[in-house]
């Protein structure tokens, strides 16, 4: 079942990624706009990575985080590599 939020572009669907906030139209979490974001990525540069995002989509993804971050450092956190399984080379880029 689609769920909409309060927000225009993110939306919750029980059949892609088990209900986890999603961008409309597609299968991008939310996490995965806001982990990039961490990383040092601008909004700008975050549609450059991810074409089938525009930067409206992205700073709504940043706004429901913004409102929404304990919710989503979770799913962050679930979602998160363990350092052991990273390979070596992928960890010194």
């Amino acid at each position: 079942m689609v769920k909409a939020t309060e927000n225009r572009y993110i939306i919750r669907d029980d059949e892609i990624l088990g209900g986890e906030p999603i961008i409309k139209g597609t299968r991008t979490p939310v996490r995965a706009i806001v982990e990039t974001w961490r990383m040092g990525v601008l909004p700008e540069e975050i549609t450059i990575g991810m074409p089938h995002l525009t930067l409206a989509q992205v700073f709504d993804a940043l706004s429901y985080y913004s409102d929404n971050r304990d919710e989503i450092d979770q799913y962050i956190e679930r979602n998160r590599i363990p350092d052991e399984l990273i390979d070596p080379l992928v960890k010194m880029l």
